[in-house]
């Protein structure tokens, strides 16, 4: 399945979701790890949004990983995140409700 096919499905997914009759829980099915992740690059291009405004909202949310220095000795810090698909729907659902 291509990159683009695959972003589909997920904007469909997370529409369905809202959705009373589907009932989709991405955890029961497939573990955590085992998900697909994304960068905050992919999620970017999949909403519209800015890499710095995807950042700010999943940088906090529980089921990201979060790579690098915490607290780096230099001014910038240099953290990686991939998001897990299900933290990727949570999200959407909670704010668009």
């Amino acid at each position: 399945m291509g990159q683009e096919s695959e972003q589909n499905s997920l904007l469909r997914r997370s529409a369905d979701s809202g959705n009373a009759s589907v009932s989709k829980d991405t955890s029961a099915s497939i573990p955590v790890y085992a998900e697909r992740h994304y960068s905050v690059k992919e999620i970017a291009a999949m909403w519209s949004f800015s890499p710095d405004a995807v950042r700010k909202l999943f940088q906090h949310e529980p089921g990201v990983l979060t790579l690098g220095d915490q607290e780096p000795r230099h001014k910038r810090r240099y953290i990686t995140l991939r998001i897990p698909e299900s933290v990727v729907e949570r999200v959407h659902r909670k704010f668009s409700l």
